[in-house]
């Protein structure tokens, strides 16, 4: 018997889950894809984390503005393990997006997004740090 195996969904990471020995610790099995840019939103710290003790990663629409990611392609069962670690839907919405490869070709997948940002501030230097690892393991930086 042949078994087809469902095409995975593809999410856009900007946040800790660029750091792929995170998303790996969450997500085991997840597959790192490809780096994307989300046009005409914004990359933000904002709201209030007490394990990080300030603001964290989430996006608003900016038009003329972009947002560096990583794209995964993921299964149901490490859907429901990123929807309880990014509080949805209760504090925040999973968005359907377009994204661009480097090469051009628009790809859909989809992104988290804060329900109330609140006022946009400076993340702490450790929760920095995982996103900056995240924007090499990428190749972003």
């Amino acid at each position: 018997m042949i078994s087809k195996e469902t095409p995975g969904l593809f999410y856009f990471a900007y946040d800790l889950h660029l750091d792929r020995g995170r998303m790996a610790a969450c997500c085991p099995t997840a597959k790192p894809r490809f780096s994307a840019s989300l046009p005409n939103f914004q990359l933000i710290f904002a709201g209030w984390s007490r394990e990080w003790h300030g603001p964290v990663a989430t996006i608003k629409r900016a038009g003329r503005e972009k947002v560096l990611g990583g794209v995964y392609e993921i299964g149901e069962t490490d859907l429901a393990k990123l929807d309880r670690e990014h509080g949805f839907p209760a504090a925040s919405d999973r968005i359907k997006v377009t994204v661009f490869k480097d090469t051009g070709e628009a790809v859909e997948a989809f992104a988290y997004m804060a329900k109330q940002a609140g006022k946009a501030d400076k993340p702490s230097p450790d929760y920095l740090k995982i996103i900056q690892k995240g924007y090499i393991d990428w190749g972003l930086l």
